[in-house]
Parts: C-alpha cells; structure tokens; sequence
C-alpha cells in the first residue's frame, strides 16, 4: 500500500492504489469488502472508457491497530476507478433505481484472453456489476478523511 499525501495535520494521508495484476487486485478486493455502494455513485463513462464508484468501505487496513488502542473503527469514502472499459453489464441488480445502496462482497477479474478480461463487482443478494476491459487497472484512492463507523463494529463474517 502506498500513500500519496499528508494531510495539513501532519496525520497520514489518504490511501492511493493501483491493481495491474491479479496479485495487485487482491489487494483492493480485501480493502473494498463490506464497502456500501449506492447506485447512484457509480458512473459509467462510455467515452472515457472508465467505471466510477464511490465506496463508504471499512478501514480494514486500521482494524488490529483501532483494535490494540481502544480506538472507534473507521470508514472513510473511496473512489473506484476501473479504466479501458468496453462495457458495462449489470446482473441482479437495478441501477435505475437511485435509492438503492449495495453491499460489496468481493472483485475479482476473470481473465478471457491475454490480459483482457471482466472485472466482477459482486454484491448482496446474488447481485454483480461486470465491466469488459482490455486490460486489468483498478485504482482505489481514499477521497474523504477517515470518521467514525456509525455501528462503533467492525463488520464481521461468521465461519
């Protein structure tokens, strides 16, 4: 993980990262995982050939050390940018419906020829949003100063 900046304050800045393989990818998919997605920030721009998301994610990269310190867990909005996008496929999931806020469960990349392929943005409720790409680059870069997580939890997945 790389930062790119300080804020004013001298306190760590923002999260900035690129995924250009599989290997890369993981790496976000973690970070993005029990992020909420509503539909109407995701932006698909035909002519930039880019997907646009704004996450609230869970700052999983700061759970043990919140956790040590007796600190409140955080979130903090990310945007997701997937670039050379060829198209854009929804499946299980209504994107017209402005209201709605999906949860993510993973990203993962599923390899059709040499480095082409389709990123899957799996949500709840057996939902996904699927983007064509010629090759795989994925940025995820914090846009908003971490703030306390509503619940005071961290998300949790039983076994």
């Amino acid at each position: 993980m790389t930062r790119d900046a300080r804020f004013e304050d001298g306190s760590e800045g923002p999260l900035a990262l690129r995924a250009e393989t599989a290997e890369d990818l993981s790496v976000i998919a973690a970070l993005v995982q029990d992020a909420v997605l509503p539909t109407s920030e995701i932006a698909w721009d035909a002519k930039a050939r880019r997907l646009a998301c704004l996450l609230n994610r869970f700052r999983w990269e700061d759970k043990d050390a919140a956790e040590a310190e007796g600190r409140p867990f955080e979130r903090v909005q990310s945007l997701l940018v997937i670039s050379d996008v060829a198209s854009v496929q929804s499946m299980g999931v209504d994107r017209k419906d402005r209201e709605l806020v999906l949860s993510v469960l993973d990203l993962s990349f599923e390899e059709t020829s040499e480095g082409a392929g389709r990123l899957i943005l799996t949500v709840a409720g057996d939902g996904a949003i699927a983007a064509s790409v010629e090759c795989l680059s994925v940025d995820l870069r914090d846009v908003t100063r971490p703030y306390r997580a509503v619940s005071g939890k961290a998300p949790h997945h039983p076994d």
